[in-house]
This record gives structure tokens, C-alpha cells and sequence, in this order.
């Protein structure tokens, strides 16, 4: 298995160790509910330094950009970020990731006229599939820079992080607007990146920098947080947190074989920007209609749904399947999501979900779960 930089940290702190994406990462320490509420009332940090990160430069850097992904990243000025996905020929998902519109860094050349550059953040399961799918369509005078193996990523995610972060930096962590990053020094080190970004619900940053850096990161962090209840968490919490939201985890809720309109993503799909992959397939789909989409539902029960499980209608019959489902640490109920049938998509709609031998009742809600 992969490490991070901090691996041995997780282990030295009694993390529970897992393997996930090919790196030996840490699953839990105090215990989900705990870091979860952690994160919801406080701050709590992860290590997410197994993601992905590559560089996009050049005079037709945004042109590759626009090709490959569904959003319209020409909405991007210098400090800005979104979410996007990279549709594949068929209309299926190969990534979701995120889209940074970087400054011209002077360390990587001055740069030509009309050269832009482009920070692109990538699921750890998916590294290698997303570069070799990008330069695929690199026909582009753009110049594609794997930097992932050499940086590292905190995410510091809560209702106290911006507070508890302000004495480490410059930057006014307050004032940052959501999906927007700035770039300097942080903790005695130059040039990280700071980004108001999460995958938790509960406002915070995204920390970016190169990993000989991370470790002096993660003590600088623990540091200026321990008046603010700072602790430490796991992929468990994660999981748990973007359940409530309802943000989608690849390979789950989507993967190559979901549109994004059936996966409710239909916001990050810029049918009128021009030409991207299978954009002409997710407008036709758009026109005739979908026959599947993404749902949230409540659990009348009190098992949990889990993936794969049948979704029926009330007669009996199968309609979808479960994606992702979880005990909600937040509301205490069991909530989930998955594909059904466009007429069981509605709010309020009845359906079943089949666990083993046992129905168990549901209804179709509206996200996010987590209204707090």
C-alpha cells in the first residue's frame, strides 16, 4: 500500500489503518460519531494528501479544460474554483474534481502571452485512468504536469476553522468566499494554497502544499486549534458527513456508467458552453427525458440501507438500487441514496428497500439531509 506523509502520525495517534485507493489511511481514531460531531460544532482535520493533482498550462490550457469537463471553466477568474466532472463518449462519469484557476507561478517560468493555468484536484482511486483519459484529448498546445506524488492535502473542516487558522496566515480566512482560494504564506510556508472548499457541509478549507511541507502543516494546525476542541479524523466521518449532504462519492453514486443529469449534477453541466465530451448525448438525453435518477430517502426503520440493496416500489416490484446509505450521527436515523425510476423520483414518494429478508420502508426527501 501507498503512504502519506503523515501515515506514520495516524498510527503513532491509534488511527484504525485501512487500506483505501491503494494507501494506507486512517479509517477512525476517537470514533465516527465523535469525529463527526467534532466536525459539526468544532473543527476537525483530515488527511486527504492520497488525492490527485495535476497541473493544466498553456495558451490553450482552458481549451483542453473546457473539452474534458462538464462546467464552463471560462467562468473562472484567477482565484476561483468549481466542481466539475469529466464525462466519458457514452455520457457516464469517469471523475468529479475540482477546477482551480491558478496565478502564473514564477517558479514554473514566466509564462506567454495568453497562457493560463489550471489546477485540476482528482479522486485517489482514479489518478492514473484521469490523467491517461486527459492527455487522450490533450490536442491542445497545453502542457499536463502530474504533481500528485508530491503533494499533500489537509482539509480542515468546521465552524471554528477559520478562527482557529486566522494567527497561521496572512490571508483573511474570513472574508474567503465559498469555491474560492488564495495563495500564500501559511504557517512559516510560502506559496500554499488555501482553498474555502470541503466535502463535509460544514464551511472550513481545503490546505494544499508540497509534502515535505505537510507534516509541519498538520502540527502547525493541531497547535493554533487546541483552544477551538481540534482533533483529528478519519475517512469513517468523511463518509458520514458528505452522506448528510448529499454529495456524491464516486464509484458509489457515480461512476462511468451514470450521466450527470440522472445524478441530479445537471448544475455542473454546461449544455451551452460548446463542445465537450458526450455533450451532444447528455442533451439528448436532457430533450427525451430521463429514466433513472438519483434520489435521497429516509429510512422508516431502524436498519441501515447498504449499497447494492434493491429498491422496490410497494407492490413489490424493483424500481432501483441503493448507492450509499448510513446511520445520519447528526439526525439519528438511517439515510441513504440511490437510483430509481423517474415516477418514484418525486419528494414524498413511497418506496421499499429490500435488506435480505426485510422490507424496509422509505420515502424519497429532498436534500441535504443535514439542514444545520
Amino acid at each position: 500500500m501507498k503512504t502519506t506523509p503523515l501515515t506514520e502520525k495516524h498510527i503513532a495517534l491509534g488511527a484504525k489503518m485501512a487500506e483505501f485507493a491503494g494507501y494506507n489511511m486512517p479509517i477512525s481514531y476517537a470514533g465516527i460519531r465523535e469525529e463527526h460531531d467534532t466536525v459539526r460544532k468544532a473543527v476537525g482535520v483530515f488527511d486527504v494528501s492520497h488525492m490527485g493533482e495535476f497541473i493544466v498550462r498553456g495558451k490553450e490550457a482552458l481549451a483542453l479544460v473546457q473539452k474534458v469537463t462538464s462546467n464552463d471553466a471560462s467562468k473562472l477568474e484567477i482565484g476561483d474554483a468549481q466542481y466539475s466532472c469529466l464525462p466519458n463518449h457514452e455520457g457516464g462519469i469517469v471523475d468529479d474534481l475540482l477546477v482551480y484557476h491558478l496565478p502564473l507561478n514564477p517558479d514554473m517560468g514566466r509564462g506567454g502571452e495568453g497562457e493560463q493555468v489550471f489546477l485540476l484536484v482528482v479522486n485517489a482511486s482514479n489518478i492514473e485512468k484521469d490523467w491517461n483519459w486527459i492527455a487522450q484529448h490533450n490536442t491542445f498546445d497545453a502542457r499536463m504536469i502530474n504533481i500528485s506524488d508530491e503533494t499533500g492535502l489537509l482539509a480542515v473542516q468546521g465552524p471554528k476553522a477559520a478562527e482557529a487558522l486566522q494567527p497561521l496566515t496572512g490571508i483573511d480566512l474570513a472574508s474567503m468566499k465559498y469555491y474560492t482560494f488564495a495563495k500564500g504564506r501559511f504557517a512559516g510556508i510560502d506559496n500554499v494554497l488555501v482553498s474555502a472548499t470541503g466535502y463535509t457541509g460544514s464551511g472550513g478549507f481545503e490546505i494544499y502544499a508540497r509534502n515535505e511541507h505537510i507534516e509541519k502543516l498538520w502540527d502547525a494546525v493541531f497547535e493554533a486549534g487546541k483552544n477551538y476542541g481540534i482533533k483529528p479524523i478519519g475517512l469513517g466521518a468523511r463518509d458520514t458527513l458528505r452522506l448528510e449532504m448529499g454529495f456524491a462519492l464516486y464509484g458509489n453514486d457515480i461512476d462511468d456508467t451514470t450521466s450527470p443529469l440522472e445524478a441530479g449534477l445537471g448544475w455542473i453541466t454546461k449544455l451551452n458552453k460548446g463542445d465537450f465530451n458526450a455533450s451532444n448525448l447528455i442533451k439528448k438525453q436532457k430533450e427525451t427525458g430521463l429514466s433513472r435518477k438519483l434520489v435521497a430517502f429516509d429510512v422508516l426503520d431502524r436498519r441501515v440501507p447498504r449499497h447494492d440493496y434493491p429498491i422496490e416500489d410497494l407492490a413489490g416490484n424493483v424500481i432501483g438500487k441503493v448507492t450509499s446509505g448510513t446511520q445520519s450521527p447528526s439526525l439519528d436515523k438511517p439515510i441513504g441514496m440511490g437510483y430509481v425510476t423517474t415516477p418514484f423520483a418525486k419528494e414524498g414518494a413511497d418506496i421499499q428497500v429490500v435488506a435480505g429478508g426485510k422490507r424496509l420502508a422509505a420515502k424519497v426527501v429532498k436534500l441535504p439531509f443535514y439542514k444545520g
